[in-house]
């Protein structure tokens, strides 16, 4: 219970100390991508969704297919928040350690009476639970938003679709869906933040370019290398499964390009657009592969190694 407490205690220090990064920063965009909405119809006057008597009677016609369309697809709108996401997340664990080091603020916390595999283990916390939740919610609450105005406006054109929007169950599972896919981004994730948080316990300086060089330089060589003396190494694999995990983890979706039948069963046409269903069938097919988990293993040592890094270099 104590650890808990103590845990829990952590995580609202890291929360509370990066709030502008993961709160108000997803907050901010989905309020500008409002009101760049509202903007572009108040500027178009509406004429951008106005119907013709021929178009009228053919979304009349097919109403049902159009609303199952907007239930289905409503949650696109949120994806520059995912986005955004990655991005921070990246740039979170990339200074986690290594601005302590270089404020020695770290000389502080480490008098207090909590251990380095607790504050690492907040670090992780934060990036792989809090962020996400927070940006989901973010990203359901302004796609919400952006579907209410557009139904408003059609409103005004003479399609009322609210009713049978809200009467059709897509609408309310497409967020349940995006919901189901967290625990699998987290799991896809790990790797990207176990190396970033190994690396910012362990550089001295130029952090960034550690991180991205050093997977980057480690491509170069072995292309060289297979230029060179014609090893026939399979370049492709590496980019793939060590550049892209290690640097490419912490964006959502990152699954669909590990599994080529996924993507396609995803990508497909589908009645009524992209079928989230099938998106998150594929997502928690992707804990199939077993090189998925070859990363995950390979990220919670990397992040066992930032908790001894951060023990041994305290020196600011």
């Amino acid at each position: 219970m104590k650890t808990l407490k103590t845990m829990e205690w952590l995580v609202r220090r890291e929360f509370w100390e990066y709030k502008g990064m993961f709160f108000w920063a997803p907050v901010r965009l989905a309020l500008i991508m409002i009101a760049l909405l509202v903007g572009i119809l108040i500027y178009s006057g509406g004429k951008g969704m106005s119907f013709d008597g021929h178009n009228m009677t053919a979304v009349l016609e097919h109403k049902a297919e159009v609303v199952a369309v907007m239930a289905n697809n409503y949650i696109a709108a949120s994806v520059p928040v995912f986005m955004m996401l990655g991005a921070l997340v990246f740039f979170y664990c990339l200074g986690a350690m290594f601005e302590e080091r270089r404020d020695r603020s770290i000389l502080f916390w480490k008098s207090l009476p909590v251990s380095d595999q607790m504050t690492v283990l907040s670090k992780v916390a934060l990036a792989l639970v809090v962020a996400p939740l927070i940006s989901i919610a973010v990203g359901i609450i302004t796609s919400f938003v952006i579907l209410m105005m557009m139904c408003v406006v059609m409103a005004f054109q003479g399609l009322n679709f609210f009713g049978v929007l809200f009467s059709n169950g897509d609408f309310y599972l497409t967020p349940l869906r995006l919901i189901g896919m967290w625990p699998v981004y987290i799991l896809w994730a790990i790797p990207t933040v176990g190396w970033l948080l190994m690396v910012s316990a362990w550089a001295r300086s130029k952090v960034f370019l550690w991180a991205v060089g050093v997977p980057v330089l480690g491509l170069l060589v072995v292309k060289m290398a297979d230029f060179v003396f014609k090893l026939n190494l399979d370049v492709h694999w590496f980019s793939h499964h060590i550049v892209l995990r290690v640097l490419g983890g912490l964006f959502p979706g990152i699954w669909l390009g590990f599994q080529d039948g996924a993507k396609q069963m995803v990508m497909s046409q589908h009645e009524h657009g992209a079928d989230m269903g099938n998106m998150l069938t594929n997502a928690w097919m992707s804990l199939a592969d077993a090189e998925m988990w070859v990363g995950v293993v390979a990220g919670v040592l990397m992040i066992f190694t930032a908790i001894k890094l951060r023990h041994w270099r305290d020196e600011g």
